[in-house]
């Protein structure tokens, strides 16, 4: 999206994701010394936690190599974890494991060029569902969910930003700004839903007038929300930064069974 179609005052991805970290949940080092083993349809990958903050990576897609990467445990057993890469800077890897029932999603994002993505979001996402190894699998298996169709809840990620989302359809959701720095500012983007547990849910979504997507965790239960950013700054650096919220259910429209949204 060139500048000129993007409304007056249109606030850049670092102008608007200052602070927006203030109410997440701290990181946990939980998975330090470990090893996870992420099985998907047709191909693993092996997580080495060497620390708060840095992880081996071998994939069976990629190369192996030391990464950055964030913990933290969204649910009981529970973990939400995101890996940048040195030699992949535009790509990033989310991953929501449960050491308890071996339940797993990947969320694999990529900033796209603008001639690649065409009217398309410049940030595209991939997601995966596996397990990790090691033990029986319990629960249900993360699946795509339209259950949170019709859903309005309010985010507030620090005390200068809070927002409201409307999940549309299966894909596409609303915003708009209460407080904060693009007050008065909203839009309809494409987003991706699916359960992971009961009351869990992964909430994702691609913009259009920005090149930026993010991820984000659902736990109704606990009334938070966690999650990432991908995406380009107003200079043109990528960027991937963290956010999280505390969440509140707003309100819910129920349709009718020969008028249901896609």
């Amino acid at each position: 999206m060139t500048d000129e179609k993007k409304p007056a005052d249109w606030k850049t991805y670092d102008e608007f994701a200052a602070g927006i970290a203030t109410n997440r949940l701290p990181f946990s080092d939980k998975l330090v010394g470990t090893v996870q083993t992420i099985q998907l349809a047709n191909r693993s990958i092996v997580l080495s936690f060497d620390g708060l903050h840095s992880a081996r990576v071998s994939d069976s897609a990629h190369a192996t190599a030391g990464e950055w990467c964030e913990v933290i445990e969204v649910a009981p057993f529970t973990y939400f974890v995101d890996i940048t890469f040195q030699q992949r800077p535009l790509h990033s890897m989310t991953a929501v494991v449960n050491t308890d029932t071996r339940r797993a999603l990947v969320i694999e994002c990529e900033v796209l060029s603008a001639q690649v993505a065409g009217a398309e979001p410049r940030v595209e996402q991939t997601f995966l569902v596996g397990r990790l190894e090691g033990g029986a699998l319990g629960g249900e298996e993360p699946h795509e969910s339209r259950d949170l169709i019709g859903l309005r809840t309010w985010q507030t990620y620090s005390p200068n930003h809070t927002y409201e989302h409307t999940y549309l359809s299966s894909q596409r959701y609303c915003w708009q700004c209460l407080v904060g720095v693009q007050r008065g500012h909203g839009d309809v983007d494409m987003a991706t839903y699916y359960k992971f547990a009961q009351d869990q849910y992964l909430f994702t979504f691609r913009e259009f007038l920005i090149p930026v997507a993010s991820v984000f965790f659902f736990n109704f239960a606990s009334g938070r929300s966690t999650g990432k950013f991908l995406g380009l700054t107003g200079t043109g650096e990528i960027s991937n930064s963290p956010a999280g919220a505390f969440m509140q259910k707003a309100s819910q429209t129920f349709y009718p069974s020969d008028s249901l949204p896609i």
